[in-house]
């Protein structure tokens, strides 16, 4: 599709008006329709615009003329799971599990292999061989190559290290202390705790990238602690395979 269809498809989906969307990108009628008949295409702040107004990346209203990939981990990256920026537009560099509301979530080469290996291994590509090619192609990406000019010194590792101690001390009994927290986007993590009343309540947010990491639990081989945290909580829970079952231990405000 060419920008043209895409703009009119995405305009009449939102149930806009030509003129109701130019009041929004602030241009005029006329700019909208010279773009649904291709006469021009809109310029790069108005795609900016565009992009967070329709939730789309800029290279979805181009009509998708390159192949996105994350430059940290190296996933293909589908509008759902490129990376916000802190004012919510999108950065079309990163995945949301590399990088979210403007913090690089990796430091460490080695961490991220470790997580990644994780789910690429299966019955025909092993756990060495993914091991090797993220070790080959991962230094080739651009946050990898620029990584002293994108580095915060050392400050989101300390804040890792701060609340991966928070984590210990509260000593929650049959849970293992926790060596790492790895990067989650909410939607796979955003599990439903039942209530008394027999209601279920969700404490994340399924677009926002959370700290985490799932540990065995010490008295009951068929749960898991699951622990999540940012800036301004700590939620500890154990499930069953799959995130089956959730019941919520501990949610805490730091």
């Amino acid at each position: 599709m060419q920008t043209k269809e895409i703009l009119y498809e995405l305009r009449q989906k939102h149930g806009l008006s030509q003129d109701a969307l130019a009041e929004k990108v602030f241009v005029t009628r006329q700019a909208v329709s010279r773009w649904e008949t291709g006469e021009t295409v809109p310029n790069t702040e108005t795609l900016k615009l565009l992009s967070k107004l329709f939730d789309v990346s800029i290279n979805t209203l181009l009509g998708a003329p390159r192949q996105l990939i994350c430059q940290c981990c190296g996933m293909p990256l589908e509008d759902s799971i490129i990376s916000r920026e802190q004012d919510g537009t999108m950065n079309e560099q990163y995945c949301k599990w590399c990088y979210a509301d403007g913090q690089y979530m990796y430091s460490n080469l080695d961490d991220l292999i470790d997580v990644c290996v994780k789910h690429m291994a299966n019955e025909t590509f092993s756990e060495d061989a993914a091991r090797a090619y993220l070790r080959r192609t991962l230094p080739q990406l651009d946050y990898w190559k620029r990584y002293k000019e994108l580095g915060d010194n050392g400050e989101f590792d300390a804040f890792k290290e701060k609340l991966i101690g928070e984590i210990n001390a509260l000593e929650i009994d049959g849970m293992p202390k926790v060596e790492k927290l790895n990067a989650l986007v909410g939607s796979f993590v955003n599990l439903p705790y039942r209530l008394p009343n027999g209601e279920t309540v969700r404490f994340l947010d399924d677009n926002t990238t959370y700290l985490g990491n799932q540990l065995p639990c010490a008295f009951d081989e068929s749960r898991c602690f699951g622990v999540l945290a940012n800036m301004d909580f700590i939620l500890i829970c154990t499930y069953e395979a799959d995130g089956k079952d959730p019941e919520l231990v501990l949610y805490k405000k730091r």
